[in-house]
């Protein structure tokens, strides 16, 4: 999978915005994204409140660090 992340919908002028990282199993996903997970079965999810998926990481510490680079607050949703 490239480890380049497009960010998409980032309200930047916000206030540490709360977004949530849960796993997301690779199988779940479109086929588009399972040709790229390079062998995963888990990839990472950073998304808003609502549900919106704003990235996909290949794991935990980059969907917190891209999360934290965007003056986000992540936390963990199981």
């Amino acid at each position: 999978m490239d480890t380049k992340v497009a960010m998409q919908g980032f309200d930047l002028t916000a206030k540490k915005q709360i977004v949530y990282v849960r796993p997301v199993r690779v199988k779940d996903l479109p086929q588009e994204v399972r040709d790229q997970a390079g062998g995963r079965e888990v990839l990472y999810e950073v998304a808003r409140p609502d549900g919106e998926q704003l990235a996909l990481t290949g794991d935990r510490d980059t969907a917190y660090f891209l999360a934290r680079e965007n003056d986000l607050a992540p936390v963990t949703l199981h």
